[in-house]
């Protein structure tokens, strides 16, 4: 538009008169009534006390050139705001948490003509009022207009199973203008937990001869994503890693919506898939070797598509129970064949609503038996129900705000630099917002705590690349006397509504009597939510939990005091209710994310997630547990809990020391005592369980993966060769625990699949598949 005001750069960075040009055309967006997004308004002011001096962590792209004018190729200035200084994390580094940044677009067609890379943990974020669009040049080279995970090699850049606190929202991406008959990618996305792709749309060719790929995946440990829209290509997403949730992906023109490449189990929510010639094709490997291990689809919406699903399951398939299929509420508009075989339909269509299908091996709640056909859908409680099948809220993002309804946690005088006492400042900033009906904005930084942070109704927070809150000191030092780092309501039953948003709750040193989130609210109307919200125990600069103080002790069962990290990472209290969870990872780390070689790390966590609400609605939708002592996951005297692919990690350590020390069983949080319940087991049992669940009822659980990789730090223990003897248990249920329902449970390393007061009901040799054992159907009735 101003030409004369087109931007230089002096030293990569940009100069003066990119600054007024930014002035001017903040002006004119007054001027012409367009309100920019409060987050391109407010002040940044973000400390990465570990990135050396004068880093910045907020950068909008436009400070360094790209005018996104539709004409323009921005790629050159869209790569300098993602790797300005020169110190980021790209080609060669294994991983790191020092160099945070936030890539923000406004409103704009940002033209590129190569692939844009955005270097380990970043986040790029649009304009959700205006999405800003990458839109490929007609010679466009590289591997995605995204490139997530760069081959520079013949192997990916950043090990896919440690791709970590990422996240690309609010963009559209537009392979158009490339030849439909060109190899073209929309996203390249090979990562794992604590990572997110958000309000994005994909727009390809709809020409026959189209070979475009919206999202193309082919490893790591998801994961989660949502509102995801496809339109045309040949395959809108083509797809392959352990797990996912992913909901409300729409797919409208497309040869292929979904391709699995394989997984072992995934779970898809509110997928709406509209004239494509196959909804989502699991073939991939082969009668003879499946690839794929389970799909559970729910509340979903297929329409004018010739086939839904296609399989290469047949009498004889191997692996024994790959391929799995759950279908539960899935509406069928014109859809002939809702699932077909190798030698033809398995499942009629056209257009009806099938209330349950599936194939696969069950245990109602004996088994197993092998089953294709209708199923009883699960019998849910209305509390758990939405408008349109079970309760979902996607992430906040305050759109409709303004930069003047947010308060800021450095403003407030919170340092963030990982060594000042932000206690007192952090409590204010968070009482003068809440009570003002504002937004806590938490600049990045790290933020030490050495007092609990009580949380009142009301409260919502919202971080700035995934600062970190940690407890320290003294007052989190005594096991006998846990205390909680964010204590949500003061008291248990308290009435009110939270919203956390995208930061990381942590500790630094030894604080073995820390909880970092106790959940005492119980929410009226709309539950209260956490979105993008993580625990992490160790394993950064700033923890104090590094290779230089817990490195691993392969063959030594003594316990470092000094590496005690967390006595429980979640608590939700007996009279807490209606709290919505998506994408929570809560990890004690097994390895230091700074190091070269990513070496593994001893930390020590007590507890994962305690829920004890005895009114429930809790959903937990897209949620990880990894590397907790005694349990991953543990609901006691609780009901209506709906959970998505939930996924854990037994220690790596285990066992050596076992799960009987160094936390004692605490009877009134009602702990596992193996030094009782292991009388007699044969194997390794006093291993963390994965999922315990206790005098409970009212479960559905839609995809569970409970992993027990390690014995001591050797993998040796958890292939099928080597009898998946990890561990001897890894899922209990106990007491008077009733209606649980759990589709496509898998285990891997451990002896028994899911045990009933110490007695195994599966065992994983009877349930084989890719690499985890599968039960496809699992009820108690």
């Amino acid at each position: 538009m101003f030409p004369f005001l087109l931007s230089t750069h002096v030293n990569g960075k940009p100069d003066f008169t990119m600054k007024f040009q930014t002035l001017i055309l903040a002006v004119l967006s007054l001027t012409i009534g367009v309100n920019a997004y409060w987050l391109e308004d407010i002040a940044h002011q973000g400390v990465a006390p570990f990135a050396g001096n004068g880093y910045t962590v907020f950068r909008n792209v436009r400070d360094f050139g790209a005018k996104g004018d539709g004409s323009t190729d921005d790629t050159a200035a869209i790569t300098a705001a993602m790797n300005t200084p020169n110190n980021r994390c790209l080609q060669g580094c294994a991983s790191t948490t020092t160099t945070p940044a936030i890539v923000y677009f406004p409103a704009g067609t940002y033209v590129i003509s190569s692939s844009i890379v955005p270097p380990y943990f970043t986040q790029l974020i649009g304009d959700p009022n205006n999405r800003p669009v990458f839109k490929a040049t007609p010679n466009f080279q590289g591997f995605g207009l995204i490139d997530g995970n760069p081959y520079y090699t013949e192997n990916l850049n950043w090990v896919s199973t440690n791709v970590f606190y990422r996240q690309i929202r609010n963009f559209v991406f537009d392979t158009t203008n490339i030849a439909p008959a060109t190899p073209a990618t929309g996203i390249h996305w090979p990562t794992s937990q604590a990572t997110s792709l958000i309000n994005i749309e994909f727009n390809m060719p709809t020409d026959p001869s189209v070979v475009h790929v919206g999202l193309f995946i082919e490893s790591g440990s998801g994961g989660f994503m949502s509102d995801l829209t496809f339109n045309g290509g040949a395959t809108g997403a083509s797809m392959g890693n352990q797990q996912y949730t992913m909901r409300n992906l729409v797919f409208n023109n497309c040869k292929t919506a979904i391709i699995q490449l394989w997984n072992w189990g995934w779970t898809y929510i509110g997928l709406k898939i509209n004239n494509c010639q196959t909804g989502i094709d699991i073939t991939a490997g082969g009668a003879d070797s499946l690839d794929v291990g389970s799909v559970t689809i729910i509340d979903s919406t297929f329409t004018d598509t010739s086939v839904g699903i296609t399989t290469a399951v047949q009498p004889g398939s191997k692996p024994d129970t790959a391929g799995s299929i759950i279908l539960e509420n899935l509406n069928l508009r014109n859809v002939p064949v809702a699932v077909r075989g190798p030698s033809g339909t398995l499942l009629e269509g056209g257009s009806t609503t099938i209330a349950g299908w599936g194939q696969g091996h069950q245990y109602t709640p004996d088994g197993p038996r092998t089953f294709q056909g209708a199923i009883t859908p699960n019998n849910r409680p209305a509390s758990l129900l939405g408008d349109d099948g079970y309760y979902s809220r996607s992430k906040p993002q305050y759109e409709n705000l303004a930069a003047s309804d947010f308060v800021s946690a450095r403003s407030s005088g919170a340092r963030g630099d990982a060594s000042a006492d932000d206690t007192a400042a952090l409590q204010s900033a968070i009482n003068n917002a809440a009570s003002s009906g504002k937004v806590l904005f938490l600049d990045y930084g790290l933020y030490k705590v050495t007092n609990t942070l009580n949380i009142p109704g009301g409260t919502k927070i919202i971080g700035e690349g995934y600062p970190v809150i940690m407890g320290s000191g003294s007052f989190f030092g005594d096991m006998n006397n846990p205390k909680p780092v964010l204590k949500v309501g003061s008291q248990s039953g308290e009435v009110g509504k939270v919203e956390f948003t995208d930061f990381v709750i942590g500790t630094q040193g030894p604080t073995p009597g820390a909880v970092l989130i106790e959940w005492n609210l119980a929410s009226s109307g709309a539950p209260s939510g956490m979105w993008d919200v993580h625990v992490r125990i160790g394993g950064f600069t700033g923890s104090q939990f590094t290779i230089a103080e817990c490195l691993k002790q392969p063959g030594s069962a003594n316990i470092d005091p000094k590496c005690i990290g967390a006595y429980m990472m979640m608590h939700v209290t007996s009279q807490a209710s209606n709290l919505y969870m998506e994408n929570t990872w809560l990890w004690a780390a097994d390895h230091d994310i700074e190091d070269s070689t990513n070496t593994q790390i001893t930390i020590y966590s007590g507890r994962g997630l305690l829920i004890e609400s005895t009114v429930g609605n809790i959903w937990l939708v897209g949620t990880a547990a990894e590397h907790n002592h005694l349990y991953n996951y543990q609901w006691v005297n609780t009901k209506n809990i709906f959970a998505s692919m939930l996924q854990t990690e037994t220690p790596y350590y285990q066992p050596l020391p076992d799960a009987i020390k160094p936390f004692p069983v605490v009877e009134s949080l009602n702990d596992p005592d193996f030094s009782a319940s292991c009388n007699g087991v044969a194997g390794n049992c006093a291993n963390a369980w994965g999922l315990r669940i206790i005098d409970s009822s009212d479960i559905f659980v839609y995809g569970a993966g409970h992993y027990s990789f390690f014995n001591n730090y050797s993998t040796t223990c958890s292939t099928v060769e080597a009898g998946e003897n990890c561990q001897s248990r890894i899922v209990s249920i106990e007491g008077s625990t009733r209606n649980l329902n759990i589709y496509a449970l898998n285990t891997i390393g451990s002896l028994s699949m899911i045990d009933r007061e110490g007695t195994s009901l599966a065992k994983w040799q009877d349930n084989i598949n890719v690499f985890p054992a599968n039960i496809m159907l699992f009820r108690t009735g």
